[in-house]
């Protein structure tokens, strides 16, 4: 919320703007957490992760890319006049955007979708910060209040994750709670002043089987 108050300054609702804007919010849930899923579950690393899905990625973009160029501009792509400055930075912008889905992948992996989103919403923070400590953008009370707002719900966040961090590792584990009680098992435990061993530890003598030892004999 602090974000959108510090960074939306124009707001028009269409029907193709609200029905991009829910299918860009669901993708990138579904993408988010199931960058997550499978790294944890089939142990992977983000760059093993990143190699595997880019071929996908790069083929999916490659389909339906121009067809929503089309739709969207009235433009064809392929009708582009491509000079050699404009070849540099498309090919920047790969790798910009190569180095930004290796993050994305070590992020999530390491910690949750959700601290992802948070970190996000920190750079953002950062560079409405620098754009006016740097470059003297225009900065007024809905800035300070959303930036305000945004490092609040941060704060929380954080504090409320190393709670919760704080307690799992306090937890004893139930293996080591087991070894424990067997540890503290006595040998010979005392009942009615006598003492009592128990099944396990008393030696069984052996059973004396009459025919058998009449027919060996």
């Amino acid at each position: 919320m602090g974000v959108g108050i510090a960074t939306v300054t124009d707001l028009q609702l269409n029907v193709l703007g609200s029905v991009l804007s829910l299918l860009a919010v669901l993708t990138t849930c579904v993408a988010q957490i199931m960058t997550n899923t499978i790294q944890k579950r089939f142990k992977v690393s983000s760059t093993q992760l990143l190699y595997q899905s880019c071929p996908y990625q790069a083929m999916t973009l490659f389909i339906t890319g121009p067809f929503l160029d089309g739709l969207l501009t009235n433009e064809n792509v392929f009708a582009f006049q491509y000079t050699p400055q404009v070849l540099v930075f498309i090919v920047l912008s790969c790798l910009i955007s190569v180095s930004v889905n290796f993050s994305t992948f070590l992020v999530i992996g390491k910690t949750s979708p959700v601290t992802y989103q948070v970190l996000g919403h920190l750079k953002t923070c950062l560079v409405l910060a620098f754009g006016y400590i740097l470059l003297r953008d225009p900065f007024d009370w809905r800035n300070i209040l959303g930036i305000m707002v945004a490092l609040v719900g941060m704060l929380l966040y954080s504090y409320f994750c190393t709670r919760e961090t704080q307690a799992k590792s306090n937890e004893p584990s139930p293996q080591l709670s087991q070894a424990k009680e067997s540890e503290t098992d006595p040998l010979i435990s005392l009942e009615g002043g006598t003492a009592v061993v128990p099944d396990d530890d008393v030696p069984k003598a052996p059973i004396w089987n009459s025919n058998k030892d009449l027919h060996d004999a």
